[in-house]
């Protein structure tokens, strides 16, 4: 795969928009089978978390069947977390392709997402790691995802719309 960054660019606004349109179905399919999605805390001494199995993570899937879960959870209003349904907005930035594999490409790109619910609205924004494979109907597939949360003092549960 040779690494084109409009192409990159659109496939991560589309997931972007799926999330602020809550459209969780479609959002979904950008995923691999086998992705990792991944969002480490912050320990005590300032410093990320390393290990999703031994250590403290905001959110941690394995594989797609969590984010399936997830979304299932939320659409049949089973999270107390997501109601009300918050409303969100995401901006991406910095987008940049750090190594092209030829069989897939690792992103590094900038997010800050405005969530607006109870009448407040809150800020969420940080660093996406993420490697794409070729695939699926948008022409990639999210085989990697780690999150890097830099405000992680927030008011209330961070979930999957939020980044």
């Amino acid at each position: 795969m040779s690494a084109n960054l409009a192409a990159i660019c659109a496939f991560l606004y589309r997931e972007a928009r799926h999330l602020d349109d809550r459209e969780f179905e479609p959002w979904l399919e950008l995923y691999a089978l086998d992705v990792e999605y991944w969002m480490p805390a912050w320990d005590d001494d300032d410093q990320l978390t390393e290990d999703p199995h031994s250590q403290i993570s905001l959110i941690y899937y394995p594989n797609r069947n969590g984010l399936e879960d997830r979304v299932f959870r939320i659409k049949t209003e089973r999270s107390s977390a997501s109601m009300p349904e918050p409303r969100t907005n995401h901006m991406l930035t910095n987008v940049e392709v750090l190594e092209d594999r030829g069989d897939a490409v690792d992103i590094r790109y900038n997010f800050h997402t405005l969530s607006h619910r109870y009448k407040k609205t809150d800020h969420y924004f940080g660093t996406i790691y993420v490697t794409l494979r070729q695939g699926g109907e948008a022409g990639y597939l999210v085989a990697r995802k780690k999150i890097v949360l830099k405000d992680d003092y927030i008011r209330q549960v961070v979930d999957i719309y939020h980044l």
